[in-house]
Formats: C-alpha cells, structure tokens, sequence
C-alpha cells in the first residue's frame, strides 16, 4: 500500500510541473505595443521574433493598434497566426464602411450608387459626420475571431493577461480598460478620431487611447512584472521639408506630446524596439506585409537581449492553443436593447435570426450587415455567450439608433447624352411614419432635370411608393425614328436636331420575396412632348412637334438582382422584366388607340480569376396592339445606363440610332482588372430590330445589328471615370463615348 502511495504522489508531482505554473523567483515580462495605426501591424513582426525565441509574456498592454494586436496575442494567438488572420483581411472594407451590394434594400441599392457625398443636416444646417467609419466591420471581425474567450470578463483571466487604453472624450482623462467586452474595449482603444465613432462603454464616450497615452509603460509596471519589451511605432518629428500639406502639419502637432512622452518612457523600458516604419503612413495598410517585415528586422537587432531573458525564464512558455474559428452558431436566447422607434421583431427580421436556431457564421454576419444597411442604426453591439446547460450562445445585442434624419447629397456626371450634370439631393427620414424616406435629386447643368421619391418601407409586406421625374436633353436622331422611311427621303435628312422632354409620375406597390426579389403594381401619368426647329411645315412656326401628349398607363415589374456590384460585377444574377398597358392618351397625333409594351432583362456575371469576369447580358422586348404611335418604341445606340422609356445602349451606334417596336439584344462583356479600381473591358453587342420582329421570325436569323468596344475604367469616388472606343462592322467607323461619375 505504501509502495501505491509512493507513485501516486510522484504522478502528481509530474502532472504538476507539466503546467505552465511560474514559480514566484521566475522572471516575469510585460509587453507594451504602441498606437499607430497601420504601422502597428510591425507589432505582428516583433511577436513572431519572440514566439521564435521561445520567450514567455505575462502580461499584455496596448493602445489603439497595440491593443487590437495585443488582445489577439493575449487571447491566445501566436504571432504566426495573428499574421495568417491579417492577410485575409479586406482593410479597405474595414476603413470604409463596406457593405455587400447584397445586404441593401432595392431602395438602398439605387440610393448608394447615385452620390459621391452624403452629409448630415440638423435643423436645416449642415453637419459634418462624426467620423468617417462607423468601425462596425471591425467589430465584427474582432468579436468573430475573439469569441474563444468570449465568456472571460476579467481581462486578467485570458491566457495572457491583458489591458488597453481609451480616452474619455467628455472629460480627456485617461480610461484603463481591463473587463468587459474585449471586442468593445479594443475597438474603444483603436477609435481613432475622425477615421471610427466613438464607443460608449459604462455611460462613458470613448475615442483613442493614443489621445492620453499613446505607450502605457506605467500602468504595466504596476501589474508586478520584473521587465518590459516595448514595441514603439510612433511617428518621429518631422523637420520643414516633410511638413508640405495640411495634415502633415496636425499630426505633427498630435506628435509634440508623444515624442516629449517617449523620452522618459523609452528610458523605462528594458528592452526597446523601434521599428524603422518612417515611410509609412497610419493608413498604409496595403503595404503591410512590408511593415510586418521592419518589424522582424527590429527585433532581431535586440535578438540578444530578448535571448537573455528566456534564459532567465524557468517556466517555458507553451505551445499556443489551438483556435478554430467557427463557421456556425447555436443561437439559443435573444435580447435586444437600445430600440426605441424599431421594434424587435424589425430588428431580428433584418438580421434574419431566431431563437434556438443554428446559423452558419457568414449568414450571421449578412445578418448584421442587413440591418447596418437600413441606414437606421449607428451601431449594433453585440456579445455571444455561452449557456451554462445547453450548448451555443445567448445572443446580447445593443443598438444604436440613428439620430440623423435628414441629409444633403452631392453628385456629379458627364455622358455624351445628357453631358454635364451637378446632382444636389435632400433626403428626410421619418417624415410622417417612422419607415418612410422622402428624397429630391435637383440636377442642374446642360439638362435641367429632377427626381422625386416618397417610400414607405414595409419590408416583405406591401410597401407604398411615388415617384416623379422631369428629363430633357436634345440630340441628333435617326430621321426614321421620327418620320416615315417615305417622309425621311422627301425631306433628303438622315438625322433631325431634336428636343425631347419626359415627365412622368408613378404610384405603386411593392412587396419583397426573400430580400433581392421584388415584385412591383402601379399606375402611371406620362407627359411626352417631342419638337424639333430643323424641320418646319410652316415656314412662320417656331418649332415642328412630333408629340405632345400625355399618357396613361397600369404597370408590373419583377426584378430579381444578386450583382455584387452594378457597375463591375464579379458575380451574381438579374432579371428585370416589365409590362406597360398604356389605356390612355390626352392624344396629340389623333391616332392614339390601347397598346402594350413587354420587356425583359437578364443578367449573368462569372468570375473566371480574381482579375478576370465575363458578364452575358440579353434583353428583348415588343409592343402588342396599336403601330401608329412609335414615340415610345424601343431606340438603340450610345453607351449609359439609367435612361429613361425605352432607351437602350448599343455598342457601335450613336445614341438614338436604330428604332423599332421590338427588338432582341446579347451583350457579352469581359472585364479585366489590371490593378486595384482599373479596369480593361472588352465588348461585343449584338441585335435585331425591326416592327413587329417576332411575327416576321427576323429575330431567329443573324444579327443585323453588331457592335464591339474597348474600353478603360477606373472606379472613382465619384463613380465610374470610363472612355470606350465602340466600332460598327456595318458603319465602319468608331464612335467614342465617355463618363465620369454615378449614372443619375
């Protein structure tokens, strides 16, 4: 029995000394990492030396950039693996706001791709936004790959322990945050003034550590360590050569404090690397593989002091855990807070989940993004927790709501048709109902133009819309678009100087399947007026008008878009067809009898690499019932979206070239990004176009119609900068078109 005894105390003992326990003569590490922004990805490189070494950190403080790299190494990621999760990230999805074209409303889709600048208005005043990223995706990301330690509130208790710094904003005193949400207190800390909106924690409005201390050497030496490594990607101070701009001159500024810090706090530290990162800015987050380097190359200058210091470790530092980040979620409870004007159910129906229900990750994300893309919420914080008996998490969620309800957009376009245009927009939320949106485009330029909507969003049940617009602009156009082939020839003129304007106004009803599939009712007025001064019957007339007439008409439309981005699509499908029974015409030719117009568009986009995607286009369309009206018959030619009636572009053609009352169209499209935001494209469209097109059979045989482009693109903040060189087989000449800006 003594002898059993005996080798149960010696397992015990052996088990024992298998754990990292540091005994209280072990050489204790605290490790600080500096603010920086971009530049604080050199930290990445510094933990990759240490974990090479085999050096043990006990505790973990940073600021800003430090902190989110510090809490990520605290909650047990090894510098290896901190760099593998950083590659994968899109940092300019992360820095402005990026929402999938997916996650938008049909509404929030056509608003988002029409303005350059969107500003807030409070009491008819214009306000400057509080910062330029909410930092929602950012907190996404941290909370998704953090979530292993989700349930740890006391910072202490993560397999490192660890703090960061924030500031106060009300009262710019310093704020140590060590429990809580840490997604919260990192994002908190990295709020970076201007670039992320503050972030309340315990009532308190934080920003930016580095505002109050940028380098927490203090704070750490009093967590009882016995030495510190610093790790400091702060700016130096410029001299007059590199102060040539603005913002030059204000970070210099910011800088005074930090650099007359640094001289005291350097001292402080035992072990201090400074990477070389002067070349690089707090944004240069596209260049970080390059920063990542310096900072393996700094730390291997002080590779023999960091030596030294594992030598004098008795305890050894272990294997980083291993860490799986989870592709699904057992949502089990839900509480929402923070709501006032949106109910729950509005908020959960956004995001798409229920209780006690499983959910991959990524649709818990589109969840998020969903409701972020209403355009209602500020913020949406959230924790998941494990629950004690069952497995999953109990998801705690905060909302924001956001208090701005009025706004001034700007906008700005060049085309070869409407040629220049300044877009100025006011839109007001929550002008009579707490879902509506009202908003007017005021276009001012060479075409006077504008666009009014009123919406009531009711998401999947019946939504409520008005729409009015007013378009004009003035072209050359085919004389048989106008006239008949008999009419053209007597006259001896193949094109007429033409003025046309559009006004018309639609009521209508729209309801959602899923969230990219509406189907759409409504009623129409239309008023069409047509005039040229080239052509006169009358030699005392000021003008010859072709049509001025209103009309009347009931109509349906069914659009289907999964496009991830209208202009540039990678992928993704759309269909949009629609349906116009004109019953009424105020009748200006005495002609007018009931017809219809049927029209239809698919879309498909595939990517064949990360630079190369081919989009297949095919429309058609026809006209049932009365001929003798051709005002509203399908026209082909020119190059723009958006237009109005039954315009259709047309590769090879000028705008307004071939006319018909039926037609069928294929585009092929292959597009091809050089580099970021450039694009080379090359195009193909083919057509046929005639009267009455599908009774003849024309529509089965060859195109009659052809015409193929080349082109460049750049994608602006403005929109599209583009130049297309379009030649027609059958013309055997080219035509140039080019645009600048978001099609309004």
């Amino acid at each position: 029995m003594r002898y059993k005894l005996f080798f149960i105390l010696i397992l015990l003992s052996i088990c024992t000394f298998a754990q990292e326990t540091i005994h209280e003569d072990d050489l204790k590490v605290g490790l600080v990492l500096s603010g920086g922004g971009a530049k604080g990805l050199a930290h990445i490189g510094v933990l990759k030396v240490i974990d090479s070494l085999g050096l043990r950190v006990d505790y973990v403080a940073g600021t800003s950039m430090g902190a989110i790299v510090g809490s990520l190494y605290a909650s047990g990621y090894s510098g290896k693996q901190i760099d593998s999760l950083f590659k994968r990230v899109n940092f300019d999805e992360i820095l402005s706001d990026y929402l999938p074209r997916a996650a938008k409303t049909f509404y929030e889709k056509e608003n988002s791709e029409k303005y350059a600048i969107t500003l807030p208005l409070e009491k008819f005043k214009l306000k400057l936004p509080s910062a330029l990223s909410s930092g929602q995706n950012a907190y996404n990301l941290i909370s998704k790959i953090t979530i292993h330690v989700g349930d740890i509130k006391d910072f202490k208790d993560l397999p490192i322990p660890f703090f960061c710094i924030a500031t106060n904003i009300e009262t710019g005193e310093q704020v140590v945050l060590d429990k809580g949400n840490l997604a919260q207190a990192v994002m908190a800390s990295g709020a970076l003034p201007s670039l992320f909106q503050p972030v309340t924690i315990d009532d308190k409005v934080l920003i930016d550590g580095g505002v109050v201390n940028n380098y927490p050497i203090d704070e750490l030496k009093e967590k009882d360590v016995d030495i510190i490594i610093g790790v400091d990607v702060q700016d130096d101070l410029r001299d007059r050569d590199g102060l040539t701009a603005a913002t030059d001159i204000l970070l210099q500024i910011n800088n005074f404090r930090t650099v007359k810090d640094m001289k005291l706090k350097s001292k402080k530290t035992d072990v201090y690397i400074k990477p070389d990162i002067k070349d690089y800015s707090v944004v240069s987050f596209d260049q970080g593989q390059e920063i990542i380097a310096r900072g393996i190359f700094a730390a291997k200058q002080a590779e023999e002091q960091l030596k030294d210091i594992v030598f004098k470790q008795s305890t050894k530092k272990l294997l980083p855990i291993k860490i799986t980040l989870q592709d699904s979620l057992q949502i089990n409870e839900i509480e929402v807070i923070g709501n006032n004007n949106y109910t729950r159910a509005y908020i959960l129906g956004k995001l798409k989940i229920k209780s006690n229900e499983k959910i991959s990750y990524n649709a818990f994300n589109d969840g998020i993004n969903n409701l972020i893309a209403t355009n209602n919420f500020d913020s949406f914080q959230y924790e998941l927790k494990h629950t004690q008996y069952d497995e999953g998490y109990n998801l705690y969620a905060s909302v924001q709501e956001s208090q701005e309800t009025a706004f001034i957009k700007f906008g700005l376009h060049y085309d070869d048709l409407y040629k220049s245009a300044l877009l100025v927009n006011l839109t007001k939320k929550k002008l009579f109902v707490k879902n509506d949106v009202m908003s007017l485009d005021l276009i001012l330029g060479d075409n006077l133009r504008y666009n009014f909507e009123y919406f009531i969003d009711r998401g999947f049940y019946w939504s409520i819309g008005f729409k009015s617009r007013f378009n004009q602009f003035n072209r050359n156009v085919n004389a048989e678009a106008l006239l008949t082939s008999e009419e053209a020839e007597a006259l001896g003129v193949n094109k007429i100087d033409t003025d046309l304007s559009d006004f018309t106004n639609q009521f209508y009803l729209q309801t959602l399947f899923r969230k990219d599939f509406a189907l759409i009712l409504g009623a129409e007025l239309k008023h069409l007026k047509i005039n040229s001064e080239t052509i006169l019957d009358d030699p005392n007339e000021k003008e010859k008008i072709f049509e001025n007439s209103d009309y009347f008409s009931v109509f349906g439309r069914i659009k289907f878009d999964t496009f991830d981005n209208k202009h540039f699509p990678n992928e993704g499908f759309l269909f949009d067809g629609d349906f116009h029974l004109y019953l009424y015409s105020s009748d200006f030719n005495n002609s007018f009898s009931e017809y219809s117009i049927a029209q239809a568009k698919i879309g498909y986009a595939q990517s064949f690499s990360k630079r190369l995607t081919a989009t297949l286009t095919t429309e058609g369309g026809f006209k049932i019932g009365d001929n003798s009206i051709p005002y509203l018959d399908f026209v082909l030619g020119g190059y723009g979206n958006d237009f109005i009636n039954n315009f259709k572009s047309f590769y090879g053609y000028d705008f307004i070239t071939i006319s018909g009352n039926s037609f069928v169209k294929a585009t092929l499209n292959f597009d091809y990004e050089i580099f970021k935001k450039h694009h080379i494209s090359l195009a193909g469209n083919f057509a046929n176009v005639e009267d009455n097109l599908f009774e003849t059979g024309d529509w089965l045989t060859n195109p009659e119609y052809t015409g193929y482009t080349l082109g460049y693109s750049i994608e602006t903040f403005l929109g599209p900068l583009e130049a297309k060189c379009t030649w027609s087989p059958e013309l055997k000449e080219s035509i140039w078109f080019f645009n600048l800006g978001f099609w309004f």
